[in-house]
């Protein structure tokens, strides 16, 4: 599964660990991201969403057919 949400498009950020010592070593900061089931009544069937936490959220807020037409609208397939 990669790691990005497809409402809102974030992906890892990367930059440095940095020790007690100060040594830095290269990490990745991965956003919360999970694969929720949703119900698109318009078309009588599931979909199923990789989302962030952040995007479960605007889901619950704008709901779900808003929410797929804005992914359909960036060109990705749901």
């Amino acid at each position: 599964m990669s790691a990005h949400c497809q409402l809102t498009g974030r992906k890892p950020g990367f930059g440095h660990a940095i020790s007690h010592s100060h040594r830095r070593t290269k990490r990745r900061f991965d956003p919360n991201i999970q694969r929720k089931r949703y119900w698109l009544a318009g078309e009588g069937r599931h979909v199923r969403l990789t989302l962030s936490a952040a995007g479960i959220k605007t889901v619950d807020r704008i709901g779900v057919e808003a929410a797929v037409a804005r992914i359909r609208a960036t060109g990705e397939k749901v």
